[in-house]
């Protein structure tokens, strides 16, 4: 399972949707899959937009003295102009009359858009197996920059005005920078998220009355040349002629954000679920039903290769596969093992569920929960009334740290973690794909 791992992390790396990094992982997972022996693997494509490359970053402080900032740009952010050198404006205190107004003297300036941040992420997510009672499902709170205008507003304002770079801090702390980034090229301006310690510094100083100067240039390239999204496909076939059509399905996201390596989001899924699938083709498995395995593109702006899946495969005008689908078993959120599974309030599954973690427990299982889970590929399955799952992971270090930040690399993971969630996979996939009945489905409400 390592070997996948270190391949998707070190070897290819960060893998933004639409770009060449992320087309080279789903090929080599086409190659993996045809490697080990499944079937019919293979590419499925819709369309996606531009993929987006950093390819050169200048970030300093000149004066007073010399400071290398810590920042990463936003995905899809335009280039600057050259360099953008000089005063910084700070306009955290503006207001949007302000903006309006005094507009022109922003005009090729590197400009610091948001109060300093004083709230942070500090603590992970309550991890629900630890607890007998019922705990909040979800990531923490999001602690937002304050600005002088909405967001829309402001980025609207800023690109017409032709700021020369946007600075923002963050809500992480100790270095950690959480950075995402969209393609609005009608709103854009070529944007830095600041580690929050450094934006600060910078506007403490500007409020003393120190002249600081910095130094900036972004350099990305955007990719239009395939604006194509891919979902990685590949299976075991059923070998039982009255269930063989059935399927149980298996999947995680491929794509990650650009400021790390997509190591706990979501190369550690994506290694287990293909370790999964070597290990049910390596000892010749002949499943009832078939076993089928996605890797999914785009998830990270809005599961949109699962949801293109749903609905070219699984939709209303698609009932004899609707009704085919026995379970999809979905692994994203949290990192390294897997503790069971959030079953969507459906009972009836949970019974059968329990009975299959039960026998895990030796190598760390604990238990199943009722609950739901949002923002990953199984609400594609379950908003259609289809039966999918995600797996109960730790949230060790996830949300103050590695999730969608510059910290997400291959040491956040272990190899135990990884292979046992690869056992519990291949095991609930198995148990699932042999049943006489399929997974039972929730209640129509």
């Amino acid at each position: 399972v390592m070997e996948h791992f270190n391949y998707l992390t070190n070897v290819i790396g960060p893998r933004l949707s639409a770009t060449p990094a992320y087309k080279r992982a789903a090929d080599w997972g086409v190659i993996k899959f045809e490697e080990w022996g499944l079937e019919n693997a293979h590419l499925e494509s819709w369309d996606f937009g531009r993929g987006w490359t950093l390819e050169g970053l200048t970030l300093e402080m000149r004066s007073p003295r010399y400071f290398p900032l810590f920042g990463y740009p936003e995905a899809w952010t335009p280039s600057t102009d050259g360099i953008v050198e000089g005063l910084p404006v700070y306009i955290g205190d503006w207001t949007t009359d302000d903006l309006r107004t005094r507009g022109s003297e922003l005009r090729g300036k590197a400009v610091l858009i948001a109060q300093p941040q004083e709230g942070f992420i500090e603590e992970d997510r309550p991890q629900p197996a630890d607890y007998e009672e019922q705990v909040r499902i979800g990531a923490p709170r999001s602690l937002p920059t304050q600005t002088p205008a909405d967001r829309g507003t402001l980025a609207q304002l800023l690109h017409d005005i032709g700021v020369g770079a946007v600075l923002r801090p963050n809500q992480g702390q100790h270095g950690t920078i959480f950075v995402l980034g969209r393609d609005n090229p009608e709103t854009a301006s070529p944007t830095v998220i600041l580690a929050s310690e450094h934006y600060n510094m910078i506007v403490r100083m500007i409020e003393a009355g120190e002249s600081v100067s910095l130094r900036i240039a972004i350099e990305g390239q955007f990719h239009d040349d395939d604006t194509r999204g891919y979902n990685v496909l590949a299976e075991i076939p059923g070998a039982d002629p009255e269930i063989g059509d059935e399927v149980v399905m298996v999947g995680a996201h491929l794509d990650s954000w650009h400021s790390a390596t997509g190591a706990s989001d979501n190369a550690d899924a994506v290694a287990s679920v293909m370790e999964a699938m070597r290990i049910l083709e390596d000892l010749g498995v002949e499943p009832r039903r078939t076993i089928r395995v996605a890797l999914w593109g785009s998830e990270e702006q809005g599961l949109h290769g699962s949801r293109e899946y749903v609905a070219r495969h699984l939709g209303e005008d698609n009932p004899d596969n609707r009704q085919n689908l026995s379970v999809y078993f979905n692994h994203d959120p949290g990192t390294g093992a897997i503790y069971g599974w959030y079953m969507e309030q459906n009972a009836a599954a949970k019974a059968v569920f329990d009975a299959w973690l039960e026998p895990l427990n030796d190598i760390g299982t604990r238990k199943n929960l009722m609950d739901n889970i949002g923002s990953t590929d199984h609400l594609s399955f379950t908003r259609a009334g289809l039966p999918g799952f995600n797996s109960l992971q730790d949230y060790r270090d996830y949300d103050v740290r590695t999730h969608h930040t510059n910290a997400d690399f291959y040491e956040r993971l272990s190899e135990e973690d990884l292979a046992q969630a690869a056992v519990v996979l291949a095991t609930f996939l198995y148990h699932a794909a042999m049943r006489d009945e399929k997974v039972p489905r929730a209640p129509i409400s």
